[in-house]
């Protein structure tokens, strides 16, 4: 992927945003269990930060995907996983049915706040039974009049104590799994909707995940994205963004936290000499550097095939998969250079060890992952092709 002097102007920007506006602020976010969402995107909203890749009608700057990844890349510098995740519901994962599929009257309402800063938005696609089998999901959206009703409940939902619209995946219809469902913008303000309940969580401490309830909530009809039935496959075309979002997201992050260990062990004396002159040690850490490479190189190029108008299915699942095994890999293997400092909770390199844990797990499991790419590559077994393709394709957020 070929970076401009406009890409990196953008990362630039987004960079310096990151350390000046979000890292100081990490440590008490963190202790609080919640981040000032409509602050932090005003912000954001001021800097055009929020829809890079939206439509220039509805206050974006219309650029490429490539512009996108990169921003995503620059957020990595946050020295938590909380921020950079929940800016992702807001710009990759709750928008891009909305931009893509919603009317006029809908993106003037609901996309063109959110891309000033000036709403807050949530994904609520899973529920407590529906993980990543998104089809089998049960709340419900009956017509009446003209409005929908909707019953039931959605799970870990990112900025959920704090949104003001979620994209929500429903059923509207009693017809087969894959075209019974629907994405409607629901506001969370609206009466009988219940999102009290803030989930105490492993790591993303900073980042406010609820419970939501919904009682009898009516919403007009027209706050339906594009049509209804084709919910099912709105979501899937939103994981693509999500996934790759998420890839890129993990790129600097990765490299910073090697970079630290790296110094922490040239400081750190053990034995009589510096730590990372054990050959383990520096020929660890080289390895886990070009593990770090590669998916920056499978990201980049599941970019270029995504801006050529190319299927990207394998690819971004590739990449959802390689950066949440690697996190796994970089952060457990640095913890354990830094010994028992890295244990510490405040230490940067615990935080990520928490935090990244759910990159495996959100946005569609490992498992899922591997299926989509079994599915692709044509090597699932014959008997099981069909049952494994729905639960490949099935796959959610744990993050919403």
């Amino acid at each position: 992927m070929l970076l401009t002097p406009e890409h990196r102007s953008l990362y630039d920007t987004t960079r310096k945003f990151v350390q000046q506006e979000l890292n100081p602020n990490i440590a008490e976010w963190e202790r609080a269990g919640i981040f000032p969402a409509r602050e932090v995107f005003a912000k954001m909203g001021k800097l055009g930060l929020l829809g890079i890749t939206r439509p220039e009608a509805y206050g974006g700057l219309g650029l490429d995907y490539s512009y996108e990844v990169v921003f995503a890349q620059a957020l990595g510098n946050c020295i938590c996983g909380s921020l950079p995740m929940a800016i992702g519901v807001q710009t990759d994962m709750a928008t891009p049915a909305l931009a893509r599929f919603g009317s006029d009257e809908l993106r003037r309402e609901f996309l063109t706040p959110t891309i000033a800063g000036e709403r807050v938005c949530s994904i609520a696609v899973s529920e407590v039974g529906s993980g990543s089998d998104v089809a089998s999901i049960k709340t419900v959206a009956r017509k009446d009049g003209g409005d929908y009703v909707i019953n039931g409940s959605k799970m870990w939902i990112t900025n959920g104590t704090q949104s003001d619209w979620a994209c929500m995946l429903v059923n509207t219809s009693e017809g087969k799994l894959h075209s019974n469902k629907s994405l409607i913008v629901v506001p969370m303000d609206a009466k009988g909707v219940d999102r009290k309940t803030r989930l105490d969580k492993l790591g993303m401490r900073s980042s406010d995940t609820a419970m939501i309830f919904l009682d009898e909530v009516r919403v007009p009809q027209r706050y339906l994205i594009g049509q209804e039935g084709l919910g099912f496959m709105y979501q899937m075309l939103q994981f693509q963004e999500e996934r790759l979002f998420g890839a890129a997201s993990g790129i600097d992050s990765l490299f910073n936290l090697i970079d630290e260990t790296i110094d922490y062990t040239r400081q750190r004396q053990a034995f009589g000499m510096p730590l990372i002159d054990n050959q383990y040690v520096h020929f660890r850490l080289a390895e886990l550097r070009t593990e770090v490479e590669s998916l920056k190189a499978l990201v980049y190029q599941a970019t270029e095939e995504y801006i050529a108008g190319r299927d990207v299915l394998m690819l971004a699942s590739m990449a959802k998969l390689k950066v949440g095994r690697i996190s796994r890999e970089v952060t457990d293997g640095c913890l354990q250079f830094w010994g028992g400092q890295g244990f510490m909770w405040d230490n940067n390199i615990s935080r990520a060890y928490r935090d990244s844990r759910l990159i495996s797990i959100g946005g569609g499991a490992d498992e899922i992952m591997l299926g989509i790419i079994s599915k692709t590559l044509g090597i699932l077994p014959s008997k099981k092709k069909a049952k494994a393709g729905d639960a490949a394709a099935a796959s959610t957020a744990a993050v919403g």
